[in-house]
């Protein structure tokens, strides 16, 4: 009797295996990412997220646009310099590739900001981000990567972030895009040059 009930928990376990093998709970579907080749060594990719459209939420204190409707910032000291927004991720070819999150904390005037983004890309991996806190003169802020997981672990490299307003007539149409350029480099091939 112990042992066909053994035996039973034994099959059990192998059968429950075998069908969440077969059929996985999770299937992170990894979207073709569409960088290109940049001449002095590594890859570039491109990223964008659409406004208002791809805003997921926005936060902060004494906020009055808050996405989503009715959100109530933490009424504590320590965040009342803080806000963030959360987005979709898109890429080159406009599909929804990840999330993003950027946060800015203003520490006296602007130029001593804290500006960071964190974008995660499922099935690829989490890259963190610090941009400086200025923009350049063409509006452009450039920023380094700070570090990554998964795919993005063994990567150093650049992110410039700009905001394009959309000239479309089109009602529909956003009412501009932040561009995300990533150009980055594996540590990894670093080393064997």
């Amino acid at each position: 009797m112990v042992k066909t009930f053994l035996v039973g928990i034994i099959l059990g376990v192998a059968a429950a295996a075998g069908a969440l093998y077969a059929n996985p709970v999770v299937d992170q579907e990894r979207k073709i990412s569409y960088g290109s080749v940049v001449l002095n060594g590594g890859n570039r990719e491109i990223f964008h997220i659409n406004i208002p459209a791809d805003r997921v939420m926005n936060g902060g204190a004494g906020q009055s646009n808050s996405v989503p409707d009715g959100l109530v910032w933490p009424n504590d000291e320590i965040l009342a310099t803080v806000s963030t927004e959360m987005f979709k991720l898109r890429n080159e070819i406009d599909q929804i590739i990840g999330i993003a999150a950027r946060t800015v904390a203003v520490e006296g005037d602007e130029s001593s900001s804290v500006i960071d983004w964190v974008l995660h890309i499922p099935a690829r991996g989490t890259l963190f981000i610090n941009m400086d806190s200025m923009p350049a003169d063409d509006g452009r802020r450039a920023g380094e990567f700070n570090t990554g997981t998964r795919e993005f672990q063994a990567m150093t490299g650049v992110v410039t972030e700009r905001w394009v307003v959309e000239t479309s007539d089109d009602e529909d149409a956003p009412d501009g895009r932040i561009e995300l350029f990533a150009t980055y480099v594996s540590q990894l091939e670093e080393a064997v040059e």
